[in-house]
């Protein structure tokens, strides 16, 4: 760990209350650590992926197996399938299915395709609404899948929502990963084009996350006008191009936008989640 990271870590725990719970924030970190690249993983592999001690690591993964969260198999560690009830607490509490989904079915419907609603954690883009007719993309966009927010339309859109401080403040710590040849791994590069994005009003992407994704993506605001998530609209690249989703696809995607955060309004678990 570096200078500069421990420095981060260390004015983060200063910031933390004092009923902050250590022991649950180790646990839900080792949850988080799994992913497609590390299903399966060791003690030792665990406790590298979440910089723990292999003594605090194993309390924390015997804690998890205990409860059901977590199994092992050959001294190898993975997740159960009782993980997916904080996820699904989280999808049926916030009233996705009923709030968001409805739109992006219209959508879908429309032009076919995919559609997604994201939010910005950190540096990434977490997906929390998705319906596709696509059975054969690469990334999956998932309810849940939690991207680099630097490589999707969505992501782009909410850095561009950003205040100067905070996007600066972004620009400067990045460190942008080549997940394609197109992608933009440049930080002043990708400052220029977040700010194209921010006088658009809009953000198009193509091979940036994965190859044969091109997408569209407009902000959804709430009543101050602030960027609280963003809806996009996507295909197979070489299907469709950035110029005809924006001829065919961007005033629908905006007017959609636009109902989606007249619904949210209703609902004040969403507006939490999004910072209304």
């Amino acid at each position: 760990m570096s200078l500069a990271e421990t420095a981060q870590n260390k004015a983060a725990e200063d910031e933390r209350p004092a009923e902050f719970v250590e022991g649950l924030a180790k646990g839900l970190a080792i949850l988080e650590c799994f992913d497609a690249e590390h299903a399966e993983m060791t003690l030792s592999e665990v406790a590298r992926r979440v910089s723990l001690s292999p003594a605090a690591a194993r309390r924390s993964l015997i804690t998890l197996q205990t409860l059901g969260y977590v199994g092992q198999r050959n001294k190898r560690f993975h997740l159960r399938p009782k993980v997916m009830t904080i996820g699904s607490a989280f999808y049926f509490s916030a009233r996705v299915d009923e709030v968001l989904q409805p739109d992006l079915r219209e959508l879908v419907q429309r032009f076919g395709d995919a559609s997604s609603i994201g939010t910005l954690e950190g540096g990434d883009v977490i997906y929390i609404a998705h319906y596709s007719v696509q059975r054969a993309r690469r990334a999956a966009a998932v309810v849940g899948a939690r991207y680099p927010a630097y490589a999707t339309s969505l992501g782009r859109v909410l850095l561009a929502g950003l205040s100067d401080a905070d996007l600066n403040a972004y620009i400067g710590t990045v460190e942008p990963v080549a997940l394609t040849s197109k992608t933009i791994t440049d930080r002043k590069e990708l400052h220029e084009e977040i700010l194209k994005v921010r006088a658009a009003g809009y953000a198009t992407t193509v091979d940036q996350l994965d190859y044969g994704i091109t997408a569209l993506a407009v902000p959804i605001r709430d009543h101050a006008g602030r960027t609280v998530a963003a809806l996009n609209s996507s295909g197979y690249s070489g299907v469709v191009t950035p110029d005809s989703l924006i001829e065919e696809r961007l005033p629908t995607l905006r007017a959609s936008a636009s109902h989606i955060a007249a619904s949210i309004s209703r609902y004040p678990v969403l507006q939490s989640i999004m910072g209304i």
